[in-house]
């Protein structure tokens, strides 16, 4: 089967990790659990831009020593939970023949955990990595931004998107924050939550708001904003 009659091309999905798939940022949570002390500047810093999000999240990370490896993996994934409708979105995806990636500024020690039950391939997930060898966590970038991008994304996820061309491929976005803003304007249809709603609403770019991923699946099987 294939979801291709709905679209002007074949679709490709990109979905964002923290906030979106996650019901919250795993990042704020962590480091609003821990406290390590200068962490909520550095947030500060990247909300108004001051600071780009690859030097603000190693910034913070940087705060808390490695020995806190398994402390702060278990508490992300006691914590985390899951936006209803996520597998029944990857089933989706498998019956219609669509690509599915997780285009996450997280970080692999528990991006990769909690998205172990859901059968995603490796290969289809991009994020950051880590290094626990130093005394603090030190956060490694393999997806940084290519010659298009100078935002010092940390994880480009504009970088990833213009891997599948625009006139090849109806390209997809589902993200809630400023890490999805520089994909948004690629993007031809962008589903939105919370500070992506307003900066798709601000841009005028295409979108539709979603609560759970069961409104994505229902817009999906619509064709989008073609209805």
């Amino acid at each position: 089967m294939s979801a291709n009659h709905h679209f002007p091309r074949p679709p490709v999905l990109f979905c964002d990790f923290d906030g979106t798939i996650t019901l919250s940022d795993n990042i704020v949570a962590v480091m609003q659990h821990f406290q390590p002390h200068g962490w909520e500047d550095i947030v500060k810093d990247i909300v108004n831009e001051s600071k780009s999000i690859q030097q603000g999240v190693g910034e913070m990370f940087a705060l808390l020593p490695s020995s806190m490896k398994e402390e702060v993996t278990s508490y992300i994934l006691a914590n985390a939970g899951i936006r209803s409708g996520f597998p029944e979105l990857l089933e989706w995806c498998r019956e219609h023949n669509v690509p599915f990636y997780v285009t996450s500024g997280g970080i692999d020690f528990f991006v990769y955990p909690l998205l172990a039950p859901f059968g995603i391939p490796a290969d289809h997930i991009y994020c950051n990595g880590s290094d626990f060898t130093g005394d603090n966590i030190r956060i490694t970038w393999p997806h940084t931004c290519d010659d298009h991008c100078d935002n010092n994304c940390g994880m480009c996820k504009t970088t990833v998107i213009r891997q599948f061309p625009e006139t090849e491929y109806f390209r997809i976005l589902i993200g809630d924050s400023i890490t999805d803003f520089a994909g948004a304007k690629l993007a031809d249809l962008v589903f939105s939550r919370s500070h992506l709603t307003e900066k798709c609403r601000e841009l005028g770019l295409p979108h539709i708001p979603f609560g759970t991923f069961h409104d994505i699946i229902h817009h999906l099987d619509e064709g989008g904003l073609a209805q």
